[in-house]
């Protein structure tokens, strides 16, 4: 791991830029002489690491004592997505401008992101962990298909916030029930990107006993600030 700038903010947190390879990531930690328990912190389906909204969850959440880091894995960002990957997102924009069924289309579109980027995070985690200011347990928040992956497979991940926005492959789907850590769950009831019964479904499919759903009303884009607040009391009770 390679860190290539850094800033001071004015809340004290550590804001540094760093590579992994041909993984570029962003890593965020707060004045601490402790190690600190770490949030995987991932934007939904390819958005970029310095998507405005990610930035300042990832901000706030290192204010409140946690390392948090971030990561365009591949076909994520500006990293290069392949030319069949380009084809079905321009197919997936053609038919929601016609109505017509889109299901098909974004499983091939979010299926291969999630199947790239999980190895990713699961090596920027190894790096991140070597760190001496980061220390477990090991927390994850945000893009809900990726995290359900990374939750099935990697042990060192003892509790997730997922956003329930975007579509959640059938692959992932199916692994939500081998998933048994605590989670927070955040569901927008008027979404219009993500069916409400169909999350309610997958709530209700994951194996953990410990799970928490919190609706609000509004868009895909209208969570309330509070809720930040209320993710970072969660990760209280489970990362320290």
């Amino acid at each position: 791991m390679k860190f290539t700038s850094e800033q001071r903010l004015d809340d004290g947190v550590l804001e540094r830029e760093f590579t992994l390879g041909e993984i570029p990531g962003t890593l965020w930690t707060p004045e601490s002489a402790a190690p600190a328990p770490l949030v995987l912190m991932a934007h939904n389906n390819g958005l970029p690491k310095r998507d405005s909204r990610l930035v300042a969850r990832a901000r706030i959440t290192a204010a409140y004592g946690y390392a948090v880091a971030t990561i365009d894995a591949a076909g994520c960002g500006d990293r290069p997505r392949s030319a069949a990957d380009e084809q079905a997102r321009t197919e997936l924009r053609r038919a929601m401008r016609a109505g017509e069924p889109v299901d098909e289309i974004f499983e091939s579109v979010v299926g291969p992101l999630v199947e790239q980027a999980a190895p990713e995070w699961r090596t920027t985690l190894d790096a991140l962990l070597s760190l001496p200011e980061i220390g477990g347990p090991v927390g994850y928040s945000g893009w809900m298909a990726l995290g359900i992956r990374l939750a099935a497979v990697e042990p060192r991940i003892t509790a997730a916030g997922f956003f329930a926005g975007g579509y959640v492959p059938r692959a992932q789907r199916e692994e939500a029930r081998q998933v048994t850590i605590p989670l927070l769950m955040l569901l927008q009831w008027d979404d219009e990107g993500n069916p409400r019964q169909r999350a309610l479904d997958l709530f209700d499919a994951f194996g953990t006993k410990e799970k928490t759903l919190h609706a609000n009303m509004g868009g895909h884009t209208g969570t309330p600030s509070f809720e930040l607040t209320d993710g970072n009391r969660f990760f209280g009770r489970h990362l320290k």
